[in-house]
């Protein structure tokens, strides 16, 4: 089903059956954790403890593309699988009025990591959910955003970005006053959704900061294009950051045939929203790991 950021594999969060599909269908390693959807704060206090540093940020940021990751509660009904075996879950609300009605109509939490095959480009509309073992597709037109949410770890003098979103460090620290930094992960024990070394991947091998093309080339631009590739297509012709990252992942795969030797990509500025981008860039052109 839709979200803003990209379409997401839902199943009932509280049901451990349930959970374990979403693993199996995506092939999934199971020590990666989920996001937990949840139609409210109010929702989210049932499931996880939040600070009052935590809490400003859900009432500031809530609904909308940010995951805070928290204690989960003792007497939480969320699987213990969503969590990979950690002592805290990833949570958020939800801007997009189709899920928002779903989770309000099931009255649950419901897990949702993108729905595609692990370690795949993520789908931002439903015609690009097409190689899942799934019965229903609810389609809610392209995805507003078209990036996964900011992942954030919070703490009393600090908020650590566990993942890059559409919510920057510079958004984070002006709403809090904190200081807001970056984690360095191990890929293969993740504390976070989205955090393997070789994550968002297409088929062919992706090229970065490309600065010469050939013929053999698929050209992933950003402004004004290199010539003499096999074909371009351009995250944002007027350089809008916003705009590339709604279009990265659709454009991704449009440019993922098997003519081509490789996805050259040119260099996309690592500033606010560009860092979210640069960020599943370098996992699409990471090594690719071998469950994938």
């Amino acid at each position: 089903m839709p979200t803003e950021t990209v379409y997401g594999l839902a199943a009932d969060a509280t049901d451990d059956r349930a959970v374990a599909r979403i693993f199996e269908v995506k092939q999934r390693p199971k020590f990666n954790p989920l996001i937990i959807h949840v139609q409210s704060i109010k929702a989210a206090q049932e499931i996880v403890e939040f600070s009052e540093t935590s809490l400003n940020l859900a009432e500031t940021f809530w609904p909308g593309p940010l995951s805070l990751v928290l204690p989960r509660k003792a007497d939480s009904p969320v699987s213990l699988l969503t969590g990979a075996g950690l002592d805290h879950l990833a949570v958020r609300v939800p801007d997009h009025h189709v899920m928002r009605e779903v989770l309000l109509a099931a009255g649950k939490p419901l897990a949702a990591p993108s729905a595609n095959p692990s370690g795949g480009v993520s789908p931002t509309t439903a015609a690009h959910v097409t190689d899942l073992p799934i019965d229903f597709i609810i389609d809610g037109g392209p995805c507003q955003i078209g990036i996964e949410s900011t992942i954030i770890r919070v703490e009393s003098d600090r908020i650590t970005i566990l993942r890059p979103g559409a919510i920057t460090a510079e958004t984070l620290r002006g709403a809090t006053g904190v200081p807001v930094s970056d984690e360095k992960t191990d890929s293969k024990s993740p504390t976070a959704p989205g955090q393997l070394e070789s994550h968002y991947a297409p088929d062919l091998p992706v090229r970065l900061n490309a600065t010469e093309v050939s013929e053999n080339d698929a050209l992933l631009a950003f402004s004004t294009p290199i010539e003499r590739a096999g074909t371009t297509l351009n995250l944002s012709p007027t350089g809008d950051l916003g705009e590339a990252a709604a279009n990265l992942f659709a454009l991704l795969r449009s440019l993922d045939h098997p003519k081509y030797d490789a996805i050259a990509v040119m260099p996309i500025p690592e500033s606010g929203l560009g860092r979210a981008i640069n960020d599943r860039l370098r996992r699409a052109a990471a090594p690719r790991r071998q469950d994938r």
